[in-house]
C-alpha cells in the first residue's frame, strides 16, 4: 500500500467523489493552496494511485436497459488458456468487467445489452463460442441497491 498522510487520503476522497472537482476547490476543501494540492494529486497520478478519471453514465438512458453477471467455467487453467480468455473479453465492449476467481466459476463478468434479445445473441454469438470456454451462467441484475466504485477511504 502507498505511503499516504491525512491530506493524500482527503485529497484522494475528494477527488473519488467528485472527479471533476476544480484543483482551487479541491485545496480548499483539504486545508492547502494551490500549488502544493495540484503537486500531491500529480505525485499520486505518477504513483498509480490515481489511475484516472471518468464520467459516471447512467446506461438505461443510453439504451442499455439490462445488465447481466456472467459466470463462465473454462475448459483449461493453463496460463496462455486464462489470458487469450481475458484478452477476447478485451476486444466485447459489452462486457464491462472482467475478474477471474478462484473456486469452481473462473470469471465473473459484467455485461451490458439493449434488451434481452440482444443479449441472448451476445450469448450465443460471441460468450459461449469464445476461446477455452467450457459453460456460461448468467444471472440478470434486477436492481442495484449499491453501486460505489473506489475504495473507503474513512
Amino acid at each position: 500500500m502507498a505511503n499516504l498522510d491525512e491530506i493524500d487520503r482527503r485529497l484522494l476522497a475528494e477527488l473519488q467523489s467528485e472527479g471533476r472537482i476544480t484543483n482551487v476547490e479541491l485545496a480548499q476543501r483539504v486545508g492547502l493552496t494551490a500549488p502544493p494540492c495540484l503537486r500531491r494529486v500529480r505525485a499520486l497520478e505518477e504513483s498509480g494511485v490515481i489511475r484516472g478519471y471518468h464520467a459516471e453514465l447512467e446506461p438505461s438512458k443510453l439504451g442499455f436497459a439490462i445488465t447481466v453477471f456472467a459466470m463462465v467455467s473454462l475448459k483449461s487453467q493453463a496460463e496462455d488458456a486464462l489470458r487469450e480468455f481475458e484478452e477476447h473479453m478485451r476486444d466485447l465492449p459489452e462486457v464491462r468487467e472482467v475478474h477471474m476467481l478462484n473456486g469452481e466459476i473462473d470469471f465473473i463478468l459484467k455485461i451490458v445489452s439493449e434488451d434481452l434479445q440482444s443479449f441472448q445473441e451476445f450469448l450465443t454469438s460471441k460468450l459461449t463460442p469464445a476461446p477455452n470456454v467450457a459453460s456460461v451462467k448468467t444471472s440478470l441484475t434486477i436492481r442495484t441497491a449499491k453501486h460505489e466504485p473506489g475504495v473507503p477511504l474513512g
